[in-house]
């Protein structure tokens, strides 16, 4: 019985589900983030379907069967005779409509406009993929980065626990300052959970993109600087303004539809009349052609309004333009803000907390400094690393965003 219970070990193993860390670089994530979304699939089948959907776009009406009896009598000597009246006949035919070439091509203007909007919305729905990917990633790559720094001054300060202990069984220092040891020490522990918790939530966030559960951020960390002339220039090919420009495209798809229906349509009919033999069967040959003289009642509002949902989109599109040069400009001025003040806690006041740091242990190795008065300099050293910390990630996270928001999809 125990062998067969270490026999069946390795099979339960091999079947239980598996939770592990995955590691993932910045550039692996984008590319793993627009193949995994379900999103990005749903705008990439839709966009298959539109395209097929294009091909019978200007193609003639289905045509149309006819069957009956025509001329039957219903009173009179011969009433409901087939065989007693030279007009009565049981009629077979085909009709065929045939709307006018305008209309056929206004058919497939909307059908090419359509994929146009179906191809726009994949592109935006592959950047709204890739920025929401790529801001998850840098959040994960500085948490972890805020945890070493948490991990290594709770490393720090637990190392001079037992210094406090004795000086206070040896009587140099008072009972109380152990208190405001195990203070400082619950202080970093709240601050790592804090930044824990904000690595799980990263964590999560990415998983909401790519299938990976409990992710690590690994590799390079995308650059802090931007190309501003570069950014500027290519605004008009934000996806945001391609799908603008695809929505005036159909509008104006529209408009050719609506003028098409000026034009007359045309039909034919063909049909065979099996009549009694004395009589003979008959061929039919059949035109027909629509009027369109109450244009002014019926196509001329028409061409009206879709004129004016043709400018309602020119508008949109130029609003849309707009807003997004203001965007640009206000996240361009937050990128310079953030990088200012990164580089300002990096180059003056990180070298003043470290020095501060190296001076109190300096002072307490002399005796001339209290045991609290290092572990208060160790703490508040980690406390501006990690600010710097989020500094940093805030300065990368807006030059991404920049890069992405507004070069991704250039000509």
């Amino acid at each position: 019985m125990k062998r067969l219970r270490w026999t069946a070990l390795p099979v339960l193993l091999a079947i239980a589900p598996v939770s592990y860390a995955q590691s993932i670089g910045y550039e692996e994530t984008l590319r793993a983030a627009v193949a995994d979304q379900p999103q990005v699939r749903a705008r990439e089948l839709q966009l298959d379907a539109r395209r097929q959907v294009a091909d019978a776009a200007d193609e003639l009406p289905d045509p149309r069967l006819r069957a009956g009896v025509q001329n039957l009598p219903i009173s009179g000597p011969a009433a409901f005779e087939l065989d007693r009246q030279l007009p009565t006949q049981i009629q077979v035919g085909v009709e065929q409509e045939i709307p006018n070439l305008a209309k056929r091509r206004a058919r497939a203007g909307m059908a090419a406009s359509d994929i146009d909007i179906a191809t726009a919305q994949l592109a935006h729905t592959r950047h709204m993929t890739r920025l929401g990917a790529g801001e998850a990633w840098i959040s994960l790559a500085y948490t972890q980065q805020a945890l070493n720094v948490a991990d290594d001054a709770l490393a720090q300060i637990e190392r001079l626990v037992p210094l406090a202990r004795s000086a206070v069984a040896a009587g140099s220092a008072r009972p109380g300052e152990s208190l405001e040891i195990r203070r400082a020490v619950l202080e970093v522990e709240d601050m790592r959970t804090r930044i824990d918790a904000d690595r799980e939530a990263a964590q999560a966030m990415l998983a909401r993109y790519i299938a990976v559960q409990n992710a690590t951020a690994t590799g390079s960390i995308p650059a802090p600087d931007v190309d501003v002339e570069q950014l500027r220039a290519s605004l008009e090919y934000n996806p945001e303004i391609i799908l603008a420009v695809a929505q005036v495209r159909q509008a104006e798809a529209r408009i050719d539809l609506a003028r098409s229906e000026k034009r007359p349509d045309f039909g034919i009919n063909v049909s065979y009349g099996r009549r009694d033999p004395m009589f003979g069967d008959v061929v039919s040959v059949m035109g027909s052609i629509t009027l369109p003289i109450f244009a002014g009642r019926r196509q001329d509002p028409r061409i009206a309004a879709a004129e004016a949902e043709a400018t309602a989109a020119q508008s949109i599109q130029l609003d849309r333009l707009r807003e997004l040069q203001a965007q640009f400009e206000a996240d361009l001025a937050a990128w310079r803000s953030a990088y200012r003040q990164w580089q300002r806690a990096t180059e003056e006041l990180l070298p003043l907390a470290q020095s501060r740091a190296d001076l109190e242990r300096a002072s307490f190795a002399a005796s001339r400094a209290e045991l609290l008065d290092v572990i208060e300099a160790i703490k508040a050293l980690a406390l501006l690393q990690i600010e710097i910390l989020e500094r940093e990630e805030t300065t990368v996270e807006t030059a991404t965003t920049l890069r992405l928001t507004y070069t991704e999809y250039q000509p």
